[in-house]
C-alpha cells in the first residue's frame, strides 16, 4: 500500500518535471532550467538494480563517521592520560535464546557496561540484557566532569505544541528507473525546558518532592480494563517523557547513579521503538543515556552491526525525500542558484564537500544537457571523509563512476576527481584548478562533522575549511546547515537542545509516514538514533556531530572572509509554491529578516538553512 502511494506521488512529480523538460508552458515561467528531480530517483533506482552487493555493504556516511570517531578515540588513547579501564563482568542474556538477537549487542565487548539493564533495539522487538558486577564509572571524559554542574532548572516545563523557531540571540555561539525516491520527517511535541541553571542539590529535593509521582511512574502502565469517567468517556494518562528524560540526564550529569537508574527505569516503562513519536524519541535518548552511563558511547556508535546496508539506506532515503521536502528543496535551491551563475560558462568546475553518493548532481547534469548550443564541460571534485580499510577513497570513486554513467546518458562532457581525506588537510593543489573553468563550491549539511574550536583550539579544522574555500575564490559558495544548537560542551545544555531538535524530527516523521514503514524505522533507529548516541554519549574528539545555528555559521563564514549574497526571489517563489502544494501543511519555507537565508521549518522550528556566499575580494571588483 505504501509503495503504491509513493509511486503515485512520484509519478505526479515526474510528470511535472517532464513537462518542464519538454519546454511546455512550465518551462517558460521557470526562472532557470527545471529542477529535474526525477533524475535523482532514476539514479537511485539504477544503483539498486545494477549493484548486487549493496545489501551487504554498510552505508558510506555511517562508515566514515564511525571511522572518524574511532580514530579520535584511538588518538586520545595515545596522547592523553586516562585512568585504567575498569574490569567488567560478562553480559548475560535475560531473554530466552532468540533466532535474531540484537544486532547492536553482538559487536560490543562485555567490558563496556555498568550494573543495570541496557536495552538496545533489534529488528522487530527489544532485547534486554543484564549487566552484573560493574565497578566504578571510570573512563569518563574530563569534559563531562568539568561541566557536570551546568544543570538546567524547570526542565520539565511544558511548551506549546508549536515547535518554536530557533533564535540566534538565545543560542549563540544531505540508467533506468530505480534511483529515485526520498526521505521523511514526522510530528511531535514533548515537554520543553528553560535555560536557567540548577544546583545539583536540586536532584534530591526534586526526588523527595515528587516521590509519589515517581513511584507511580515506576509502576508502568496499569493492566486490566481502565475505569471510565462518569459520562462514560475513557481516560488516558499522559506521561511527561521530556521531564523524565531531563531528570535522568541531570542525575547522570551529577553522578547520582541510584537516581539515574530510577529515572531511566521510568523512561523505559513508557517508551518504545514502535510507539508514537514521543515514545520513539524517548527510547532513542534512553539508549544514549544508558550508553553514556556505561562509558560505552563510542563503542556503540562505531559498532558495525548498527549500520544499515547501502540498499536499506537508499530505500529509506527514497521514502524520506518523497514525504519530506527538505532534501528536494535544498537541491532545487542549490542547483538553480548554480545554474543561474554558470549559465554562460563553457567549463564548470563544482567542488562538493561531502558528496556521499552524489544525489544532488543528476539534476544539474540533466539541466545543463538541455542548454541551447550544447552542454558545457562539467567537472566535479567529490570530497568526503576516508572510509575504513585499505582503499579509503573507494566509495567516493564509485560515486564518480555512477555520475559519469549518468552524464554519458545525457551527452554531457564529464570529468570527476575523487578526494578522500580529512578536509582541513586539503590544499588547492589537490583540487587541480583550471583558470578557464568557472568554479563553484558546494557543501550541504556536512560541515557540522568537521571539528571546531572546542576540539582544536588553534587553527581549528572548521575554520581551516572555510578559509580554503575563500582562498579558492569561487564564483559561488552554496552553504547548507543543520540549524541546531546542540554543540555545547556542557552536557545538560547539549542534551536539552538535541532533545528539542530530534523531537521535532520524530514528530515530522510521524505526521508524514506510516508507523510500520520500514524506511521510517531505518531513519529513526539507524540514522537519527545513532546520531543521538554520538551527541549524548560521546565526548571530546569522539563526538563528531557538532551542528550550529545558522546565525552562528553566518558569523563564522564572515570571519573567514566570505560575504552573503541576496537570495534569488524567483527561485524562492518556486520553492515556496512546491512546498505549499505538495507537502504537509506544517512544512514551511521562509527567509530571514535580510532575505539572505532560505529557512526550511517544521511547525515553525527551523531545521535547515541555506545561503549563497562569495569571497570578499570578488565583491570589491
Amino acid at each position: 500500500m505504501m509503495a503504491t502511494l509513493l509511486q503515485a506521488r512520484h509519478s505526479s512529480r515526474d510528470e511535472e518535471s517532464a513537462e518542464t523538460c519538454n519546454g511546455s508552458p512550465a518551462s517558460s515561467s521557470s526562472p532557470v532550467e527545471g529542477d529535474y528531480f526525477d533524475g535523482v530517483f532514476k539514479y537511485i533506482q539504477q544503483m539498486l538494480m545494477e549493484e548486487d552487493d549493496l545489501e551487504y555493504r554498510p552505508c558510506m556516511f555511517q562508515d566514515s563517521m564511525a571511522l572518524q570517531a574511532a580514530e579520535k578515540s584511538f588518538y586520545d588513547a595515545l596522547t592523553l592520560n586516562h585512568p585504567p579501564s575498569p574490569s567488567w563482568s560478562q553480559i548475560t542474556d535475560m531473554d530466552p535464546p532468540m533466532n535474531n538477537p540484537s544486532p547492536l549487542m553482538d559487536d560490543l565487548p562485555s567490558s563496556l557496561f555498568e550494573t543495570g539493564f541496557f536495552v538496545l533495539p533489534s529488528r522487530g522487538r527489544t532485547q534486554t540484557h543484564s549487566i552484573k558486577n560493574a565497578s566504578s564509572e571510570g573512563g569518563r571524559n574530563d569534559e563531562t566532569k568539568k561541566h557536570s554542574r551546568d544543570v538546567s532548572s524547570s526542565c520539565g516545563e511544558e511548551r506549546s505544541n508549536k515547535q518554536s523557531a530557533i533564535n540566534g540571540d538565545s543560542q549563540e555561539p544531505e540508467e533506468t528507473d530505480k534511483y529515485d525516491k526520498a526521505l521523511l520527517c514526522p510530528s511531535m511535541n514533548p515537554a520543553f525546558y528553560d535555560g536557567s541553571s540548577l544546583d545539583p542539590s536540586h536532584l534530591s529535593q526534586e526526588t523527595s518532592r515528587n516521590k509519589a509521582r515517581e513511584e507511580k511512574y515506576m509502576q508502568g502502565p496499569k493492566r486490566g480494563r481502565p475505569k471510565g469517567s462518569k459520562n462514560g468517556a475513557k481516560t488516558k494518562e499522559i506521561v511527561d517523557l521530556g521531564n523524565l528524560l531531563s531528570q535522568c540526564a541531570q542525575a547522570e550529569a551529577s553522578g547520582n547513579k541510584r537516581s539515574f537508574q530510577q529515572w531511566l527505569t521510568a523512561v523505559r516503562l513508557h517508551s518504545s521503538p514502535h510507539g508514537n513519536a514521543r515514545e520513539r524519541v524517548a527510547h532513542c535518548f534512553a539508549n544514549a543515556l544508558e550508553a553514556r552511563s556505561a562509558a560505552a558511547g563510542t563503542s556503540l556508535y562505531t559498532t558495525g552491526k548498527w549500520m544499515s546496508s547501502v540498499a536499506d539506506y537508499l530505500k529509506a532515503y527514497q521514502v524520506y525525500i518523497t514525504a519530506c521536502p527538505f532534501k528536494r528543496m535544498s537541491n532545487i535551491f542549490a542547483n538553480k542558484s548554480i545554474a543561474k551563475r554558470t549559465r554562460e560558462a563553457e567549463k564548470i568546475h563544482i567542488i562538493d564537500f561531502g558528496i556521499l553518493y552524489g544525489f544532488q548532481w543528476p539534476c544539474i547534469i540533466h539541466g545543463i544537457s538541455l542548454r541551447p548550443g550544447g552542454p558545457p564541460k562539467l567537472r566535479i571534485t567529490g570530497i568526503d571523509f576516508p572510509q575504513p580499510g585499505f582503499r579509503p577513497a573507494q566509495r567516493v570513486e564509485e560515486t564518480g563512476r555512477r555520475l559519469e554513467n549518468f552524464a554519458r546518458r545525457f551527452n554531457v562532457p564529464f570529468e570527476y576527481n575523487a578526494i578522500a581525506k580529512q578536509w582541513e588537510t586539503i590544499t588547492p593543489d589537490d583540487l587541480k584548478l583550471d583558470p578557464s573553468e568557472m568554479l563553484v563550491v558546494n557543501c550541504l549539511y556536512r560541515l557540522k562533522n568537521v571539528p571546531d574550536e572546542t576540539v582544536v583550539e588553534n587553527n581549528n579544522p572548521r575554520d581551516c575549511v572555510l578559509k580554503l574555500i575563500k582562498k579558492l575564490n569561487p564564483k559561488l559558495f552554496v552553504h547548507g546547515v543543520v540549524n541546531a544548537g546542540y554543540n555545547a560542551p556542557f552536557f545538560t545544555t547539549r542534551f536539552r537542545e538535541s532533545y528539542f531538535h530530534f523531537s521535532a524530527m520524530f514528530d515530522m516523521l510521524e505526521a508524514t509516514m506510516a508507523g510500520e514503514d520500514e524506511g521510517r524505522a531505518v531513519v529513526e533507529g539507524e540514522a537519527m538514533g545513532r546520531e543521538i548516541v554520538n551527541v549524548v554519549a560521546c565526548e571530546g574528539r569522539e563526538r563528531v556531530e557538532r551542528p550550529e545555528t545558522y546565525k552562528q555559521w553566518r558569523g563564522r563564514n564572515e570571519r573567514a572572509g566570505l560575504r552573503l549574497l541576496p537570495l534569488n526571489q524567483e527561485i524562492m517563489r518556486e520553492v515556496k509554491a512546491k512546498v505549499g502544494m505538495g507537502y504537509h501543511r506544517d512544512f514551511s519555507v521562509d527567509e530571514d529578516g535580510g532575505g539572505e537565508w532560505m529557512l526550511q521549518s517544521w511547525k515553525g522550528r527551523v531545521i535547515y538553512a541555506l545561503s549563497l556566499w562569495k569571497p570578499v575580494l570578488l565583491l570589491l571588483h
